[in-house]
Order: C-alpha cells, then sequence, then structure tokens
C-alpha cells in the first residue's frame, strides 16, 4: 500500500514538473504574447465583436434557414465578417501559436499514451496523430463507424 502511494506521488511530481516545463516553455510563451496582442488591439476586439453580433444573428436566421427574409443578407455578412476576421494579423498570428502549443501538447499526449500501451486511444483531433484508427477514439458510437473501439 505503501509502495502504491508513493508510485502516485511520483507520478504527481513529475506530471507537475512537465506541465511547468511546457508553461515556461517558448511556444507557451509566444502563445500567451499572441493572445496578449489579440486582446489588446481595439481593431481586433472590433472585428471579434462584429462577428460575434452577426454570428448571433445568423443563429436566429438558421432556424428558419432559406426562408427567412434577411436569410442571403445575413449569410453573405456573416461570411464577408468571418473572413475580415480570419485575415486580422493579429487573429492569424494567434492561431498558428493555438496550433503550434496543441501539437505540442498532442505529441506529449500520444508519447505517454503509448509508453503504457499501444493500444490507448489519445484523442489527439489530429489526424496525423490518428493514424492508427478511422477514428480517433472518442466518436462514441460503439464501433459505429467501423472502428475498432
Amino acid at each position: 500500500m505503501l509502495a502504491t502511494t508513493s508510485e502516485k506521488l511520483e507520478i504527481i511530481l513529475a506530471a507537475e514538473e512537465l506541465a511547468q516545463m511546457i508553461i515556461h516553455s517558448d511556444i507557451a510563451e509566444n502563445y500567451r504574447e499572441c493572445l496578449q496582442k489579440m486582446k489588446n488591439s481595439a481593431r481586433t476586439q472590433s472585428k471579434i465583436r462584429t462577428f460575434a453580433k452577426l454570428k448571433d444573428h445568423y443563429e436566429d436566421v438558421q432556424r428558419f434557414g432559406k426562408y427567412h427574409p434577411d436569410y442571403k443578407r445575413i449569410m453573405k455578412e456573416v461570411r464577408e465578417a468571418k473572413r475580415e476576421m480570419d485575415l486580422d494579423e493579429n487573429v492569424a498570428e494567434f492561431r498558428r501559436a493555438e496550433t503550434d502549443l496543441q501539437q505540442v501538447l498532442d505529441q506529449i499526449s500520444v508519447q505517454l499514451g503509448g509508453a503504457v500501451s499501444e493500444h490507448i486511444k489519445v484523442p489527439t483531433g489530429n489526424p496525423f496523430f490518428d493514424s492508427t484508427s478511422s477514428c480517433s477514439g472518442g466518436c462514441g458510437s460503439g464501433g459505429g463507424c467501423s472502428c475498432s473501439a
């Protein structure tokens, strides 16, 4: 019993050490810097707010579909606002930083899962890492998607 408790404690301490290494990494620092730039840019925040408002209106229009009188106008405005937001330099930088950090976290998850057993499914959400199965292991269909879950 005592050995099990000390093993668990060692694992928890090692996990905390790994988390601290990730938090203090250059990739995580870049992510935080990009997030702050995005949050502190009035122009970027204006684009995000505009898109969010239009998206709310879009969801109302979607209930009625193409029969809603403003359907075409709202669809066009939402696409334009999303494009404007996506092309914003701060949003694009943040998304690249977010993807870089997610890739590191996915790689760590795959390594940890693989170290325990090759049969452990690690839902990374990235098809590059999910090559062992036709789904990411999180389909929840009980094999309905023809995966080996």
